[in-house]
């Protein structure tokens, strides 16, 4: 998303609760196989400490674009999770049409209109 900062950059962080918000598209009649592939990744995630959950969601009118909402306890409960090799396996699962967009977030305290 910022293509300045680099996953890995994010990933050596050391504070608490994170949340990934990946963007990912294909061409509309690779969205099944996306689909396939995201729902192994989750279940997968899904049993990792730290993790708290996830959202997956699809841009209307037939777009091939995706939006997944990820809630972990901390950066290192999700860089964990992320280095396993059975994750790193399953990213073969994704169409080769994929273009994924990884970022993680902080909730920002703005008073009067949300809280962290």
């Amino acid at each position: 998303m910022d293509e300045t900062v680099t996953l890995a950059s994010q990933l050596e962080d050391e504070g608490g609760p994170v949340v990934l918000i990946n963007t990912f598209t294909v061409p509309p009649e690779d969205a099944d196989a996306l689909l396939e592939a995201w729902a192994k990744d989750a279940a997968l995630m899904k049993r990792q400490p730290g993790f708290i959950s996830t959202q997956l969601h699809r841009g209307i009118a037939g777009s091939g674009t995706f939006l997944n909402y990820a809630v972990w306890q901390s950066t290192a409960h999700f860089r964990a999770a992320f280095s396993k090799a059975e994750f790193q396996t399953q990213l073969e699962d994704y169409p080769d049409t994929t273009t994924a967009s990884p970022h993680l977030f902080r909730k920002v305290d703005v008073p009067g209109i949300c809280v962290s």
